[in-house]
């Protein structure tokens, strides 16, 4: 049985939102984007939060727990649940995709691989074998239908 975490995915997307924030100030390395074409990071920000927000929103419709690990009552295989089994993870990283981005320096971007890292190592796989366990053949059929990632 997979144990809950303690610190879920939304602080390590703010965590990684201050490290990005701080590699910026400090450590910027190299400015490949500056005002105004820096904006168009507000396109993959709102897109971020809107797949974010809807994907949880899929969760509260059908009353199953939207924290990692805890008892899940449905498996959720509608909306952005089509096209891919991380819709959350991908919004919030589509939201740090467009942060860095208005940042516009190489040193913002540092962060990413790490966020991705964890939210993979720490979440993701442990939730497939929480699914597995939950759901069984259901969750199977629907594994093999709709990629982790896109």
């Amino acid at each position: 049985m997979e144990k809950k975490r303690k610190i879920v995915p939304p602080v390590y997307l703010l965590a990684t939102l201050l490290l990005m924030w701080l590699m910026n100030q400090f450590l910027p390395l190299y400015d490949y984007v500056a005002p105004p074409a820096a904006y168009a990071g507000i396109i993959p920000v709102l897109l971020g939060i809107a797949i974010t927000a809807v994907s949880a929103g899929a969760f509260k419709k059908v009353d199953t727990s939207l924290v990692p690990f805890h008892e899940a009552t449905v498996l959720v295989t509608n909306g952005f649940y089509r096209f891919t089994r991380n819709p959350m993870y991908i919004g919030m990283f589509a939201l740090l995709l467009g942060v860095a981005f208005l940042m516009g320096s190489v040193g913002a971007l540092l962060p990413m691989p790490v966020f991705v890292l964890i939210i993979r190592n720490n979440f993701v796989l442990g939730e497939e074998r929480f699914m597995k366990a939950a759901f069984g053949q259901q969750y199977l059929d629907y594994k093999q239908k709709v990629r982790r990632w896109l």
